[in-house]
């Protein structure tokens, strides 16, 4: 299975692309779809868009994963995150990909059994579990990584519990 990773995001939208075979995985690219600060909005959710449809032709990943949406105190900030999350929403689903949602610390312990891990330790364990010599960057990139092995692990487990039934 191949999963696409995504942390949304408007000036930076990190991507990872991760197979997976049995209990291993392998980073096939990972990446950010960055947009100019002074570009209009419209136009930055448009390059989003059809940087992200340009990948998914590409690779062909299986299934897709987004980060959820959590608020925060710079409402600002979370609004852009949300312009930039409808758009990968709408392009995943125009690619007819099945979507998974994870919440940071749905990703944190999925990939370190700590839900509360910090960005270091995150990153450590991408690098670990992809057998890497370094962290993926940007760092949008490498937390898009962690959305896919996410989204991996949880369809290994629930191939598992399939197979029991």
């Amino acid at each position: 299975m191949i999963a696409l990773g995504i942390d949304p995001g408007t000036a930076l939208c990190g991507y990872g692309i991760v197979r997976a075979a049995g209990d291993e995985y392998e980073l096939v690219t990972c990446g950010a779809i960055a947009t100019p600060a002074k570009t209009p909005l419209e136009q930055r959710l448009l390059k989003i868009h059809d940087d992200l449809t340009a990948l998914i032709r590409k690779y062909k990943p299986d299934q897709a994963a987004v980060e959820k949406l959590f608020f925060s105190r710079n409402t600002t900030t979370a609004l852009a995150v949300g312009h930039a999350r409808g758009v990968v929403l709408l392009t995943l689903a125009q690619a007819r990909l099945p979507i998974g949602e994870y919440t940071p610390n749905e990703i944190k312990q999925a990939l370190s059994g700590y839900g509360g891990a910090d960005k270091y330790q995150m990153q450590q364990m991408v690098k670990l579990l992809l057998r890497l010599d370094a962290v993926p960057q940007p760092d949008d990139a490498a937390d898009a990584v962690a959305i896919a092995i996410c989204h991996l692990q949880g369809a290994r487990l629930r191939e598992l519990i399939d197979s029991q039934s």
